[in-house]
Protein backbone atom coordinates (compact mmCIF):
# COMPACT_ATOMS: atom_id res chain seq x y z
CA UNK A 1 0.00 0.00 0.00
CA UNK A 2 1.56 3.28 -1.06
CA UNK A 3 1.80 6.49 0.89
CA UNK A 4 -1.09 8.86 0.76
CA UNK A 5 -0.82 12.09 -1.14
CA UNK A 6 0.00 15.09 1.06
CA UNK A 7 -1.91 18.27 0.42
CA UNK A 8 0.44 21.12 -0.35
CA UNK A 9 -0.51 23.99 1.93
CA UNK A 10 0.89 25.92 4.86
CA UNK A 11 1.33 23.85 7.97
CA UNK A 12 -0.46 25.60 10.82
CA UNK A 13 1.26 23.84 13.70
CA UNK A 14 4.58 25.69 14.37
CA UNK A 15 6.32 22.56 15.66
CA UNK A 16 5.30 20.43 12.70
CA UNK A 17 6.19 23.27 10.35
CA UNK A 18 9.71 23.54 11.79
CA UNK A 19 10.26 19.78 11.62
CA UNK A 20 9.06 19.65 8.00
CA UNK A 21 11.30 22.60 7.09
CA UNK A 22 14.39 20.93 8.54
CA UNK A 23 13.71 17.65 6.76
CA UNK A 24 12.84 19.11 3.36
CA UNK A 25 15.68 21.64 3.50
CA UNK A 26 18.16 18.82 4.01
CA UNK A 27 16.55 16.82 1.21
CA UNK A 28 16.65 19.82 -1.16
CA UNK A 29 20.32 20.52 -0.51
CA UNK A 30 21.08 16.81 -0.90
CA UNK A 31 19.26 16.71 -4.25
CA UNK A 32 21.14 19.83 -5.40
CA UNK A 33 24.47 18.23 -4.53
CA UNK A 34 23.54 15.00 -6.33
CA UNK A 35 22.42 16.97 -9.36
CA UNK A 36 25.72 18.88 -9.49
CA UNK A 37 27.82 15.69 -9.20
CA UNK A 38 25.81 13.41 -11.46
CA UNK A 39 25.17 15.89 -14.24
CA UNK A 40 28.30 18.11 -13.86
CA UNK A 41 26.29 21.29 -13.49
CA UNK A 42 26.62 24.44 -11.42
CA UNK A 43 23.93 24.76 -8.79
CA UNK A 44 23.26 27.55 -6.33
CA UNK A 45 20.54 27.39 -3.68
CA UNK A 46 19.60 30.14 -1.20
CA UNK A 47 17.01 29.51 1.51
CA UNK A 48 15.62 31.97 4.09
CA UNK A 49 13.65 30.52 6.98
CA UNK A 50 10.57 32.17 8.51
CA UNK A 51 12.80 33.53 11.27
CA UNK A 52 15.12 35.20 8.72
CA UNK A 53 17.98 32.71 8.94
CA UNK A 54 19.75 32.05 5.66
CA UNK A 55 20.90 28.69 4.29
CA UNK A 56 22.83 28.34 1.02
CA UNK A 57 24.50 25.76 -1.18
CA UNK A 58 26.87 26.26 -4.12
CA UNK A 59 28.27 23.41 -6.18
CA UNK A 60 32.07 23.19 -5.87
CA UNK A 61 34.46 24.58 -6.92
CA UNK A 62 32.42 27.76 -7.39
CA UNK A 63 31.27 30.00 -4.56
CA UNK A 64 27.87 31.62 -4.21
CA UNK A 65 29.31 35.00 -5.23
CA UNK A 66 30.72 33.52 -8.46
CA UNK A 67 27.40 31.87 -9.28
CA UNK A 68 25.56 35.20 -8.72
CA UNK A 69 28.06 37.04 -10.97
CA UNK A 70 27.50 34.49 -13.73
CA UNK A 71 23.77 34.88 -13.29
CA UNK A 72 24.04 38.66 -13.69
CA UNK A 73 26.17 38.33 -16.83
CA UNK A 74 23.78 35.87 -18.43
CA UNK A 75 20.62 37.79 -17.56
CA UNK A 76 22.25 41.21 -18.14
CA UNK A 77 21.03 42.43 -14.77
CA UNK A 78 22.96 44.13 -11.99
CA UNK A 79 22.20 44.33 -8.29
CA UNK A 80 22.46 47.83 -6.92
CA UNK A 81 25.53 48.22 -4.75
CA UNK A 82 26.18 51.13 -2.42
CA UNK A 83 29.74 51.81 -1.39
CA UNK A 84 30.82 52.83 2.07
CA UNK A 85 31.18 56.54 1.27
CA UNK A 86 27.63 56.72 -0.01
CA UNK A 87 26.36 54.95 3.10
CA UNK A 88 28.22 57.39 5.32
CA UNK A 89 26.84 60.35 3.37
CA UNK A 90 23.28 59.02 3.70
CA UNK A 91 23.72 58.48 7.43
CA UNK A 92 25.06 62.01 7.89
CA UNK A 93 22.14 63.45 5.96
CA UNK A 94 19.64 61.49 8.04
CA UNK A 95 21.21 62.62 11.32
CA UNK A 96 21.29 66.22 10.10
CA UNK A 97 17.59 66.13 9.28
CA UNK A 98 16.78 64.65 12.68
CA UNK A 99 18.85 67.35 14.37
CA UNK A 100 17.00 70.09 12.48
CA UNK A 101 13.67 68.61 13.47
CA UNK A 102 14.69 68.41 17.11
CA UNK A 103 15.87 72.03 17.12
CA UNK A 104 12.60 73.13 15.55
CA UNK A 105 10.68 71.21 18.21
CA UNK A 106 12.76 72.84 20.94
CA UNK A 107 12.00 76.29 19.57
CA UNK A 108 8.32 75.45 19.45
CA UNK A 109 8.33 74.20 23.06
CA UNK A 110 10.00 77.43 24.17
CA UNK A 111 7.55 79.53 22.15
CA UNK A 112 10.19 81.05 19.84
CA UNK A 113 8.94 79.72 16.49
CA UNK A 114 5.16 79.34 16.33
CA UNK A 115 4.44 81.07 13.02
CA UNK A 116 4.45 77.88 10.98
CA UNK A 117 2.14 75.97 13.32
CA UNK A 118 -1.56 75.50 12.67
CA UNK A 119 -4.38 75.55 15.20
CA UNK A 120 -4.25 71.78 15.62
CA UNK A 121 -0.50 71.92 16.11
CA UNK A 122 -0.91 74.62 18.75
CA UNK A 123 -3.56 72.57 20.57
CA UNK A 124 -1.31 69.52 20.59
CA UNK A 125 1.61 71.62 21.80
CA UNK A 126 -0.52 73.07 24.58
CA UNK A 127 -1.61 69.61 25.71
CA UNK A 128 1.96 68.35 25.69
CA UNK A 129 3.13 71.34 27.72
CA UNK A 130 0.33 70.86 30.27
CA UNK A 131 1.22 67.20 30.57
CA UNK A 132 4.89 68.10 31.06
CA UNK A 133 4.00 70.73 33.68
CA UNK A 134 1.91 68.20 35.60
CA UNK A 135 4.80 65.74 35.61
CA UNK A 136 7.19 68.45 36.79
CA UNK A 137 4.84 69.47 39.60
CA UNK A 138 4.38 65.85 40.66
CA UNK A 139 8.13 65.36 40.86
CA UNK A 140 8.50 68.66 42.73
CA UNK A 141 5.90 67.60 45.30
CA UNK A 142 7.70 64.29 45.76
CA UNK A 143 10.97 66.07 46.48
CA UNK A 144 9.27 68.50 48.87
CA UNK A 145 7.66 65.62 50.76
CA UNK A 146 11.00 63.86 51.02
CA UNK A 147 12.65 67.01 52.36
CA UNK A 148 9.79 67.49 54.83
CA UNK A 149 10.17 63.91 56.08
CA UNK A 150 13.91 64.44 56.52
CA UNK A 151 13.31 67.64 58.49
CA UNK A 152 10.79 65.87 60.72
CA UNK A 153 13.24 63.09 61.45
CA UNK A 154 15.92 65.67 62.30
CA UNK A 155 13.43 67.47 64.55
CA UNK A 156 12.70 64.26 66.49
CA UNK A 157 16.42 63.57 66.85
CA UNK A 158 17.06 67.10 68.16
CA UNK A 159 14.13 66.84 70.59
CA UNK A 160 15.52 63.57 71.98
CA UNK A 161 18.97 65.12 72.37
CA UNK A 162 17.47 68.20 74.05
CA UNK A 163 15.49 66.04 76.49
CA UNK A 164 18.60 64.03 77.32
CA UNK A 165 20.66 67.17 77.97
CA UNK A 166 17.87 68.72 80.04
CA UNK A 167 17.66 65.60 82.19
CA UNK A 168 21.42 65.60 82.76
CA UNK A 169 21.35 69.32 83.65
CA UNK A 170 18.47 68.81 86.10
CA UNK A 171 20.27 65.95 87.82
CA UNK A 172 23.46 68.01 88.08
CA UNK A 173 21.59 71.02 89.47
CA UNK A 174 19.77 68.84 92.04
CA UNK A 175 23.10 67.38 93.15
CA UNK A 176 24.58 70.85 93.55
CA UNK A 177 21.59 72.05 95.60
CA UNK A 178 21.80 68.97 97.84
CA UNK A 179 25.51 69.54 98.40
CA UNK A 180 24.93 73.23 99.21
CA UNK A 181 22.17 72.38 101.70
CA UNK A 182 24.44 69.86 103.40
CA UNK A 183 27.18 72.48 103.74
CA UNK A 184 24.74 75.01 105.26
CA UNK A 185 23.56 72.55 107.98
CA UNK A 186 27.11 71.63 108.94
CA UNK A 187 28.36 73.23 112.31
CA UNK A 188 31.44 75.45 111.66
CA UNK A 189 34.65 74.74 113.58
CA UNK A 190 35.36 77.79 115.84
CA UNK A 191 38.74 77.99 117.62
CA UNK A 192 38.55 77.85 121.43
CA UNK A 193 40.47 81.05 122.01
CA UNK A 194 38.89 83.05 119.19
CA UNK A 195 36.66 85.15 121.61
CA UNK A 196 39.77 86.21 123.42
CA UNK A 197 41.60 87.23 120.35
CA UNK A 198 40.96 90.92 120.98
CA UNK A 199 42.80 90.69 124.27
CA UNK A 200 46.00 89.09 123.10
CA UNK A 201 46.03 90.22 119.50
CA UNK A 202 48.46 93.04 120.07
CA UNK A 203 50.76 91.17 122.47
CA UNK A 204 50.97 87.56 121.38
CA UNK A 205 54.07 86.94 123.52
CA UNK A 206 52.16 87.25 126.82
CA UNK A 207 51.15 84.22 128.84
CA UNK A 208 47.77 82.79 127.79
CA UNK A 209 46.65 82.73 131.41
CA UNK A 210 47.08 86.50 131.61
CA UNK A 211 43.61 87.40 130.24
CA UNK A 212 43.97 91.19 130.55
CA UNK A 213 47.13 93.25 130.92
CA UNK A 214 45.17 96.06 132.72
CA UNK A 215 44.10 93.91 135.74
CA UNK A 216 45.75 95.05 138.99
CA UNK A 217 47.25 92.70 141.57
CA UNK A 218 44.99 91.51 144.38
CA UNK A 219 46.01 90.15 147.77
CA UNK A 220 43.98 87.60 149.61
CA UNK A 221 43.96 88.14 153.41
CA UNK A 222 42.87 85.34 155.76
CA UNK A 223 39.73 85.94 157.79
CA UNK A 224 41.41 85.08 161.12
CA UNK A 225 43.29 87.97 162.72
CA UNK A 226 46.17 85.82 163.68
CA UNK A 227 46.66 84.86 160.06
CA UNK A 228 46.61 88.36 158.66
CA UNK A 229 49.57 90.33 157.47
CA UNK A 230 52.72 89.11 159.08
CA UNK A 231 51.43 85.87 160.57
CA UNK A 232 52.42 84.01 157.48
CA UNK A 233 55.36 85.84 156.06
CA UNK A 234 56.35 84.85 152.58
CA UNK A 235 53.06 82.96 151.89
CA UNK A 236 50.82 85.70 150.52
CA UNK A 237 48.42 84.69 147.77
CA UNK A 238 48.14 86.86 144.72
CA UNK A 239 46.09 86.56 141.57
CA UNK A 240 47.77 87.96 138.48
Amino acid sequence: MGRGKIEIKRIENPTNRQVTFSKRRGGLLKKANELAILCDVQVGVVIFSSSGKMFEYSSPPLSMHQIIDRYQRVTNTRFEEIDNQQQIFCEISRMRNENDMLQASMRQYTGEDLSSMTMNDLNQLEQQLEYSVNKVRTRKHQLLNQQLDNLRRKEHILEDQNSHLYRILSEHQAAMEHQQAAMEHKVPDVPMLEPFGLFYQDEPSRNLLQLSPQLHAFRLQPAQPNLQEASLPGHSLQLW
